[in-house]
């Protein structure tokens, strides 16, 4: 693996690792110079971290943590030939679980479709789309679907 694609991997990941740890902060920032759109969201897509984080605001916390592990499949990434620009496109299947009255359980299921570029210092999100394919019971992680 290059080591762009090594590069893009790891800043991937690190938005499931903040997310399910609860760094609602450290996950918002990821997205500082970016743009993060769930298709179908009313609100269409949003920018930036103060706007990402205001999104965070409705999910829900556990002991300062979300319970859920989102995993990622099928990952593609394609580095553009100038180096710093690529594209990437993977599935997302988040599950949670808080015992003992919600069983481990897979709560959505979509497809992540990514932007990126590279600045001075490192790989950035430039956009993230997200495209809700199978819905669960989303009621224990975000306050606004319950």
């Amino acid at each position: 693996m290059s080591e762009a694609k090594a590069a893009i991997l790891r800043l991937m990941n690190e938005y499931t690792y903040r997310i399910d740890s609860g760094d609602l902060e450290g996950f918002a920032s990821l997205f500082e110079h970016a743009e993060f759109h769930v298709l179908g969201d009313p609100n269409g897509p949003i920018s930036g971290k103060d706007e990402v984080l205001g999104l965070l605001k409705n999910v829900t916390l556990y002991d300062g943590i979300p319970h859920t592990k989102h995993v990622m499949t099928n990952v593609q990434i394609d580095v553009d030939e100038s180096g710093d620009k690529a594209t990437a496109q993977s599935y997302v299947t988040v599950f949670q679980g808080l015992a003992p009255d919600f069983p481990l359980q897979a709560i959505f299921i979509g497809h992540y479709h990514d932007v990126f570029e590279k600045d001075a210092a490192a790989w950035r999100f430039q956009s993230r789309i997200i495209s809700p394919d199978l819905i669960g019971d989303l009621s224990r992680h975000r306050a606004d679907m319950a």
